[in-house]
């Protein structure tokens, strides 16, 4: 299998099985965020999906670094009616929740008459008008592609970045609109709490997505709001776009980490 487009997980009957990507920086042998956000949303959208749902909130715990042996998801609805349906999936690794995640579901219709200030518009230059930023620990030695577009980590100043998943969450099994912004939602953290020593000082202990619809093709745009911090806690927010507009928000808490990771080679 080509290395550059591997899986981060194998499905084995009931369980999933971690590719060597899908490993995070902060502990030896275990998952990294961005792969847990994806993967719990890729089971909530294979067990649970429905073409005329669009999932509106998806919020992530990660209070467990789940280890690269293998696990499972389980998910059970918590409400399913005509407009709403919502869903909780867990992360269980080697037999203990490690992580879980909560999604809101609402039906399509007709939008109402009127209109309702928006804020700012997404005016920057295309991806593939931007040059790749390389492999590196930005994207975890190539794990995924950075267009940046204003801003760089260790830099202060507002942060905008396109973002590509080059891989499938789970092979044999397409990368769909909404796992491929579960996942770079995580990114969120690094983008808004990453500090001028240029360091990952912060290591996220959630996210929480929001979408009005979900992305179309395979660029996200994702355009530093905010951060906030006391006594080792962070909160950081963004933006999130495609490159037709403004799809949503995301946003991440983050406590100190005593390791701190440098985020360019």
């Amino acid at each position: 299998m080509n290395p550059d487009t591997e899986p981060f997980f194998h499905r084995d009957g009931g369980k999933l099985v971690a590719t060597w990507q899908a490993r995070g920086p902060w502990k030896p042998n275990s998952l990294h965020g961005r792969v847990i956000a994806g993967l719990l949303a890729a089971e909530i959208e294979r067990n649970h999906g429905d073409p005329q749902l669009i999932p509106v909130r998806l919020t992530v715990d990660m209070y467990r670094a789940p280890s690269m042996e293998p696990l499972r998801v389980e998910t059970r609805i918590v409400r399913d009616g005509h407009r709403i349906k919502v869903i909780d999936a867990d992360l269980i690794s080697e037999g203990r929740s490690a992580g879980r995640a909560t999604c809101q579901m609402l039906r399509l219709g007709e939008k109402p008459e009127g209109e309702a200030w928006r804020g700012d518009v997404w005016d920057v230059p295309g991806p593939d008008s931007l040059p790749a930023a390389g492999a590196g620990p930005e994207s975890m030695d190539g794990a995924w592609e950075l267009r940046w577009i204003s801003g760089r980590l260790g830099e202060i100043g507002q942060r905008r970045v396109w973002m590509r998943e080059v891989r499938p969450m789970i092979g044999g099994e397409p990368l769909t609109p909404f796992q491929r912004v579960a996942a770079g939602v995580d990114y969120v953290s690094p983008l808004a709490n990453v500090g001028t020593l240029g360091n990952y000082s912060y290591i996220n202990s959630d996210l929480t997505m929001y979408l009005h619809r979900l992305p179309v093709g395979e660029w996200i745009g994702h355009e530093s709001l905010g951060h906030e911090a006391s006594d080792g806690i962070a909160l950081g927010h963004c933006n999130i776009y495609d490159e037709a507009g403004r799809i949503g928000w995301g946003s991440a808490c983050a406590i100190a980490q005593g390791t701190r990771l440098p985020v360019k080679g």
